[in-house]
């Protein structure tokens, strides 16, 4: 079972850090690429006809602001103003469409939030067959959305299972009423507990849920409750993602009273809960902050070596391009990212005159995906070959300053460096980011930049 790294370990890594969702990372793309770049690139996906891609909508709506969200939200319960959204979204896959001009099957269909079940269900089901007549989904897709127990009802999961959503994660985050109260996000365990039930029983196939470490107030303790709550609803994964305070990103987090949030290797302890209770009850831990039963296809993607991380995090299904719809969406097609205006404002009027709504972007460049796919390796497998980057003489010529700066991690027992490549530890898995960041070409010159940029390492 895996085990935390020693307390001045942790400390002396703690620095801010990318999560390498994508690479080369967003503060690096330039608004210098624009719609016409992002047309190039459907127009050059199309040349893989029948080769699956994956899919996400972003749905910003939330009946409330919850104070530690990272994400990009608008706060409405207005129907109306919803339903309008959805027309808007599937007026900018109409324009993808036109440019991807040959079919590619989807396999992974994704909605994210904000709050997708802040849809009724007739709006679900409209966004959902509008997007699939446009972009037919593969046999045996994974089809999923995020959902608020707060806010979702049994109709609304029903009408889902109808269309074909057969995978569901839920936000937890802690069950503790001192740290809800602190975050300002109010769900029972009750509340959970029946959502949970009512997906089972219309047969969604996969349910996570998410917990968060590193919120205010809590404790160790407290922690190790509300993980023992989770596991009565016996989800067959779990995410443990760790609390990015990021108040100079996120100016609603500067209402959370900063004494209150756990820093470095204490913050880091909360992870050794879940990590201690997870594995005790059979979970296996797959990656930088995901868990799941043995018998799961996320854990056999992680034995086989084909786990694969992007934009949803880590999924079971190697899809380069991506392609996603709404305010603030990043679509990754053909070697290059696209990210949409982050204002309502500006997006739907692109959609609505007829623009695909590209605010910035970036081109992969040759190195850029090399390096990408040494870092892919270390995040997704812990380990990269040498063989596989161009043979072990290629490789430490073409990245001696990189594989220097391993050094000390090796020293300190996170990776080892041998004949066939780099093998990141047991304890190396808890700073996997650190692992990745020498192979960073732009970490640099960001890292020279005034003000942060990064959440920390630990």
């Amino acid at each position: 079972m895996l085990g935390l790294p020693p307390r001045d370990l942790l400390t002396r890594y703690d620095q801010p850090g990318p999560r390498y969702t994508s690479y080369p990372t967003a503060p690096v793309w330039t608004d210098a690429f624009g719609e016409d770049d992002h047309r190039a690139s459907l127009r050059r996906a199309s040349l893989q006809a029948g080769v699956g891609m994956a899919q996400y909508v972003h749905l910003p709506f939330c009946k409330s602001l919850c104070w530690y969200c990272g994400c990009s939200v608008l706060i409405t319960n207005d129907q109306k103003r919803i339903a309008t959204y959805v027309q808007d979204v599937l007026a900018e896959a109409a324009l993808a469409r036109r440019e991807l001009t040959a079919p590619r099957p989807v396999v992974q269909h994704h909605w994210g939030g904000g709050t997708p079940t802040m849809l009724s269900p007739d709006l679900m089901e409209e966004l959902f067959v509008g997007l699939t007549d446009l972009f037919p989904v593969a046999p045996g897709a994974e089809i999923s959305l995020e959902a608020d127990p707060r806010v979702t009802t049994p109709e609304q999961l029903q009408r889902l299972g109808a269309l074909g959503f057969n995978r569901l994660s839920m936000g937890v985050q802690d069950f503790d009423p001192v740290v809800q109260e602190a975050i300002q996000r109010i769900q029972s365990f009750e509340m959970t507990r029946d959502l949970v039930s009512a997906a089972r029983d219309v047969g969604f196939s996969s349910i996570n849920l998410d917990l968060v470490y590193g919120l205010p107030q809590q404790n160790e303790a407290s922690f190790r409750e509300s993980i023992h709550q989770v596991l009565e609803l016996q989800p067959d994964r779990l995410a443990c993602y760790g609390y990015a305070h990021v108040p100079w990103l996120k100016k609603h987090q500067r209402l959370i009273d900063e004494a209150s949030v756990p820093r470095g290797a204490d913050k880091l302890a909360l992870y050794a809960v879940a990590l201690d209770v997870l594995q005790e009850a059979g979970y296996v831990a797959v990656g930088l902050d995901h868990f799941a039963r043995p018998t799961d296809e996320l854990v056999l993607a992680d034995r086989q070596g084909t786990l694969h991380r992007n934009f949803m995090g880590y999924t079971t299904l190697d899809c380069d391009d991506m392609l996603s719809f709404g305010i603030t969406a990043i679509s990754e097609v053909a070697g290059a990212f696209s990210m949409n205006h982050k204002k309502l404002g500006p997006w739907r009027e692109a959609v609505r005159s007829g623009h695909l709504p590209v605010a910035r972007g970036l081109r992969r460049s040759d190195d850029d995906e090399a390096r990408r796919a040494v870092i892919l390796d270390i995040m997704c497998r812990f380990e990269l070959a040498f063989d596989e980057h161009g043979g072990r003489t290629a490789f430490l010529s073409r990245y001696a300053d990189e594989v220097a700066a391993l050094g000390g991690m090796a020293e300190d027992g996170l990776v080892v460096v041998d004949a066939d490549g780099i093998h990141v530890t047991d304890q190396g898995r808890f700073l996997v980011r650190n692992v990745a960041m020498p192979f960073d070409a732009y970490l640099k010159a960001q890292r020279a930049r005034k003000g942060p940029l990064f959440s920390r390492t630990v």
